[in-house]
């Protein structure tokens, strides 16, 4: 009986070890992927994100999963999605765009943040220097901001005889008021008259474009902005409409009938993105992974609309030109 009792005692240990085992298994991680944007307009960045993590062997539902949380252009939603992420306790959130970066810094000093962004991230407080982070945030800062007066240069090179210029831009975007005087500083150098002209809703897009003629501008730029991302059709259609031109932010403008555009290649971003979080699931600490910028920019014209529009696209841009749409 007592060799019988003994042997019980030893199968529950066993079973007992095994469960504990068992719970002590690291379960899947959780990557919490934070956007201000919408998942149509921004899938194929997405995919991107998701090539970079294959590269260092994460495979969305196989050996992570991921969390999405948009706020479709409505940035005032954007610090509940990321208490959501962080209440859940994922293991690393993606956080792109300027303001999904703010909004995750504040609600977390502890969770590593890997951030694509479009300013200045040691100006907006996000790091303490391009090399030594420090704290718990680092990621690609695609100067989308800081290529806005090239953007200006490069319209007014295609339009020279514009002397009025509108710059349409998010009010909601805490980037906006440095783009809107680095615009300003441009303009005033060139003799160039400068409009500001604002909009956070697709109403007010409409109206904006509408107050073009009566402002009599010949060209526009558009202001980068994820919300501005989630709505190039709109934007590009009422451009062609209103027969103005028009230079964006990144090449999926030009890939949807926009003129010209000027900027990071935001796809590579993404993808460079998607390594950070996989080497910080690895192990990696966002400290000791240093900032990185992108050394390419990507010039884009599309020749079909600039027939359109009856522009006769100056040989000197066509041959600085990385792509031609025709």
């Amino acid at each position: 009986m007592r060799r019988r009792e003994f042997v019980i005692s030893l199968i529950v240990a066993s079973f007992a070890c095994l469960v504990s085992a068992g719970a002590q298994q690291k379960a899947m991680p959780v990557i919490g992927f934070l956007s201000g944007g919408s998942p149509g307009p921004f899938a194929s960045f997405v995919a991107a994100f998701q090539d970079g993590l294959s590269e260092t062997g994460y495979i969305e539902g196989q050996n992570v999963a991921i969390e999405y949380r948009w706020a479709e252009g409505r940035y005032d939603r954007l610090s509940a999605l990321a208490t959501d992420l962080v209440g859940r306790k994922v293991d690393v959130i993606l956080a792109a765009c300027d303001e999904p970066a703010l909004v995750a810094k504040s609600a977390t000093s502890a969770l590593p943040i890997v951030f694509l962004i479009g300013s200045d991230p040691v100006g907006a407080g996000l790091v303490a220097s391009f090399a030594r982070p420090g704290g718990n945030l680092t990621g690609f800062s695609a100067m989308f901001a800081e290529l806005v007066p090239k953007r200006f240069e490069l319209l007014s090179e295609l339009v020279p005889q514009v002397r009025a210029i509108a710059l349409l831009v998010n009010p909601n975007n805490f980037q906006t008021e440095g783009v809107i005087k680095e615009m300003q500083d441009a303009a005033r150098a060139r003799g160039v008259l400068l409009r500001v002209l604002k909009a956070s809703t697709e109403d007010e897009i409409d109206a904006a474009f509408a107050t073009l003629a009566h402002l009599n501008t010949g060209a526009l730029i558009i202001g980068p902005d994820p919300f501005f991302g989630a709505r190039r059709e709109q934007l590009v259609g009422l451009a062609a409409r209103r027969a103005v031109p028009t230079i964006y932010f990144g090449r999926e403008f030009a890939a949807s009938g926009g003129l010209i555009t000027y900027g990071t290649t935001v796809p590579d971003v993404y993808r460079l993105g998607g390594t950070y979080v996989g080497r910080i699931l690895a192990g990696a600490k966002p400290a000791d992974l240093p900032v990185q910028q992108p050394t390419k920019f990507e010039l884009v014209i599309n020749l079909k609309t600039a027939k359109a529009l009856g522009l006769t696209v100056p040989q000197s841009l066509l041959a600085r030109a990385d792509d031609v749409i025709e």
